[in-house]
């Protein structure tokens, strides 16, 4: 499969160990780039540029995202990125700032 937004391919048969439902409880277990566990409210650094659908620049590697909000699913992050609004991203392009 291949995300539409950032072109990132995967196996959707493929277990990760980004996104994870822990065993006795609900709480979603994200991790970031260097693996440490996120939370929501955390704040992230990018580690690299990330390309933006229809928008004429990248958001650069080192740009704070403040307040994330962790949901399941692929892009595991939602958050709102300064200068380009809501976004959706991956816990594999972040790491805990």
């Amino acid at each position: 499969m291949m995300c539409p937004e950032c072109s990132h391919e995967w196996n959707p048969e493929e277990v990760t160990e980004t996104t994870s439902v822990a065993n006795d409880t609900d709480t979603l277990l994200v991790k970031d780039a260097n693996g440490n566990v996120l939370q929501d409210g955390d704040t992230v650094v990018l580690i690299k540029d990330l390309p933006v659908k229809g928008a004429l620049r990248p958001i650069k590697a080192g740009t704070k995202v403040k307040n994330i909000k962790l949901t399941s699913g692929d892009h595991n992050i939602d958050c709102k990125v300064e200068g380009f609004g809501a976004m959706a991203l991956k816990s594999i392009y972040v790491k805990k700032g």
